[in-house]
């Protein structure tokens, strides 16, 4: 199905009833300089209407939670055994609160090469440089695959951060997301622009609400460098949709790392347009998902759109699932007529820890030019049994055994972590992690 058929399919009336329910159960933003983006976004919502199972990128996902108008209660857990992920570290904390900006928690928004207000701050603000960009980046994306939930995010969304980069900051920016609230529906919308040369590194940890849409817009411009590493420990009952779309200009460099534990319905879209020359791209993920308490299903969706010349990119998502739980990973490489030289590499790989656990993957390539190289693999396995017993016999016991397996099933994903610092940091909490849940 193209993406204007999708756009224009005939509904039946229980879902406009559906998307009317969760319109109304929403406070939507009026005035400031995002209306004419906000009112654009309501309008496709309105022509695409809510996903629904029928629909090409949402077939291995039941939406269900996402549509509905209020999440179901999630009582707020006690802190976790481990301390805080990069607690140690020297960065700039910007804390929220049930999806609001927390500035007594928060550092102070001032660092060199670096301009940071809150969205909820900055909206008055009608000459502000997010002006042109909030919401910019989303509405591109609709033009080839309907993105409701990324739509629904810019209509409604009243807090994140704007960030623009002039130079290259000595901290990176640490966002952390705090939850009071047994029933907070949580909407972010943050919104980075990188000018020419700049570079920077973007941190996220924590848990939102009991039900999250979390989107993130970036414009590199040439020669900038994007650092992205996100890490998050959700609640056996979390409901996630989150999303990361990326302008990427000539020899511009973008670098995203998610980290998912836990959570019930948990879905992350990442669309990405190579615009310019010998640029590069890589997007990766670990996904750890134990279904004992419950449902664990994990889906990625990736569009990576190749338009310069002599691009690379590459895709990299490992997924560890046990007890039943289930993962998707649809991926997709589009290389435009022009696009000569692409590199484009996609590997998605699950191991299931027992014979009730499911991963689904469609990859796709469609290629429109001659001269380039592309290849995509998916893979779905078990413990190796025969090293399993190697290194048993060298005295480990099973458990660890086991952990050490997985920790080096995951190790080319924590590759795509740049910093080895952040890279230590994250394979350490994994092996803590692991180690309990063996």
């Amino acid at each position: 199905m193209t993406a204007l058929a999708a756009l224009t399919r005939p509904r039946d009336a229980n879902a406009d009833r559906l998307l009317e329910a969760r319109l109304d159960a929403l406070d939507l933003p009026r005035g400031g300089f995002t209306a004419k983006a906000r009112a654009a976004a309501l309008e496709r919502l309105r022509k695409q209407g809510l996903p629904g199972r029928r629909d090409e990128y949402w077939r291995y996902t039941d939406p269900t939670s996402f549509n509905a108008a209020s999440p179901a209660p999630l009582p707020v857990a006690g802190p976790g055994p481990d301390r805080p992920l990069f607690e140690d570290l020297d960065r700039l904390k910007l804390v929220f609160v049930d999806g609001v900006f927390d500035a007594a928690e928060s550092d102070d928004l001032s660092l060199e090469g670096i301009e940071i207000s809150t969205l909820r701050a900055a909206e008055d603000q009608a000459d502000h440089w997010a002006a042109d960009l909030f919401g910019t980046l989303e509405a591109e994306s609709q033009k080839r695959v309907p993105r409701p939930m990324a739509a629904l995010n810019t209509a409604a969304a009243r807090e994140g951060v704007l960030i623009r980069v002039t130079g290259k900051p000595t901290r990176p920016v640490h966002l952390i997301y705090r939850r009071r609230d047994d029933t907070a529906d949580v909407y972010f919308h943050h919104v980075i622009r990188l000018e020419t040369g700049a570079e920077m590194t973007l941190l996220e940890t924590g848990m939102s609400g009991a039900r999250s849409n979390h989107m993130i817009e970036v414009d590199l411009a040439p020669q900038a460098r994007f650092h992205h590493v996100s890490a998050k420990r959700a609640g056996h009952e979390k409901h996630s949709w989150g999303g990361i779309f990326a302008r990427i200009a000539t020899e511009a460099h973008f670098k995203s790392f998610a980290l998912s534990v836990n959570g019930t319905m948990m879905r992350y879209e990442t669309v990405l347009d190579i615009l310019g020359d010998d640029a590069v791209a890589h997007v990766a993920a670990a996904v750890l998902g134990d279904a004992n308490r419950g449902d664990f299903h994990h889906d990625d969706t990736v569009f990576i759109t190749h338009a310069g010349e002599r691009c690379e990119s590459r895709q990299v998502y490992k997924k560890v699932l046990k007890n039943g739980a289930r993962g998707v990973f649809q991926g997709k490489i589009l290389v435009e007529s022009g696009a000569q030289k692409t590199d484009g590499y996609q590997i998605s790989q699950a191991l299931l820890l027992d014979e009730n656990s499911q991963f689904l993957g469609k990859p796709e390539l469609e290629i429109y030019a001659d001269d380039v190289k592309c290849s995509h693999g998916s893979t779905t396995g078990a413990i190796d049994e025969t090293m399993l017993f190697y290194m048993r016999s060298r005295g480990l016991p099973r458990a660890r055994a086991i952990v050490l397996m997985v920790l080096s099933f995951l190790a080319d994903a924590l590759a795509e972590i740049e910093d080895e610092t952040l890279r230590e940091q994250i394979s350490e909490r994994l092996d803590a992690w692991l180690t309990r849940h063996a």
